[in-house]
């Protein structure tokens, strides 16, 4: 039995750069997560290098800022 390929046809009445321009939203929205995730540990590992080096020097904030 032969395989019939499907064609999808979108019509986009936005310019390109709208376009791009959603896409990316859409992308960081996406991976927003992830990035707050990544500096989150990224910033716990500092903190621990530089209490390794002078526990003098390191500042805990009463509330973390968001």
């Amino acid at each position: 039995m032969k395989k019939v390929k499907l064609n999808y046809r979108f019509h986009n009445p936005n310019t390109v750069e709208t376009t791009a321009d959603y896409i990316a939203k859409i992308f960081v929205e996406s991976n927003r997560r992830k990035v707050e995730s990544l500096l989150s540990h990224h910033q716990t590992v500092q903190k621990e290098s530089i209490q390794k080096e002078d526990p003098a020097l390191v500042h805990t904030p009463d509330k973390e800022v968001i």
